[in-house]
């Protein structure tokens, strides 16, 4: 029995073997390409939407999610960033919790798609709730007048400004610096504009204004001695 089934199997194995590659051939050929599946990875964005209005994020970088999906051959080109969409609803979120999950439901794929894998199965989100508060301005003065002249007073209009962030990153006690202003070529009296430099990036400005006027006055000390000069006619 044995040496029958070795003559059926080697008896013209060089055929057998053409025949069996050329049926491969055809079959991989003829085969209809959306029964044939592939997978493929993507790393999107996971977008964070309706974030409670009274709560801020502590940090400001994106989390991202890998994700792989299954689908015929023909529609691998389709799955790209653009249309593979992921959002995490924040709208029950507390500062109290840090760990939201990641699931099947917050992501949306093209058509015909499936999704294989999600990675990580959660992500870590600090909230915490916005402070605001009031600091005074504080021009930045480089360089130094001219000989004869002298520096008599600084106006800053606004003198204060509102800030915003979260609890933990708004400083109680600061100043909002100016962008530097140099003083080495004034001559005279000028009102300067100047950009805002808030005490750390995780705040920002309440109003839409970033800009401050700053009146410089600036006298000549000859000026200041002829107006000092006492009248020596007084009393003839």
């Amino acid at each position: 029995m044995l040496k029958i089934v070795k003559t059926i199997f080697l008896r013209n194995w060089g055929l057998k073997l053409f025949s069996f590659i050329l049926a491969l051939i055809l079959w991989l050929t003829l085969i209809p390409e959306e029964k044939m599946y592939s997978e493929k990875t993507l790393v999107i964005p996971l977008t964070l939407n309706n974030i409670p209005s009274r709560m801020e994020l502590t940090e400001r970088v994106q989390p991202q999610i890998n994700v792989t999906l299954i689908a015929p051959n023909r529609l691998l080109p389709q799955i790209t960033e653009a249309t593979v969409h992921a959002v995490l609803d924040l709208s029950n979120a507390s500062v109290e919790q840090t760990a939201y999950p990641i699931n099947r439901n917050m992501v949306s794929i093209p058509a015909g798609t499936e999704i294989k894998e999600l990675y990580p199965s959660q992500v870590n989100i600090e909230l915490e709730y916005i402070k605001e508060v009031i600091l005074k301005v504080e021009p930045t003065l480089i360089g130094a007048l001219k000989e004869g002249f002298e520096l008599v007073n600084i106006e800053v209009s606004p003198s204060e400004v509102s800030i915003r962030g979260p609890e933990s990153k708004v400083p109680d006690k600061a100043v909002v610096k100016t962008t530097p202003i140099d003083i080495s070529k004034l001559t005279q009296s000028e009102e300067i504009e100047a950009e805002l430099i808030l005490p750390n990036p995780d705040v920002r400005l309440s109003g839409r204004n970033t800009k401050v006027t700053i009146r410089i006055l600036i006298q000549g000390k000859a000026e200041e001695s002829e107006e000092t000069k006492p009248d020596e006619t007084v009393g003839e």
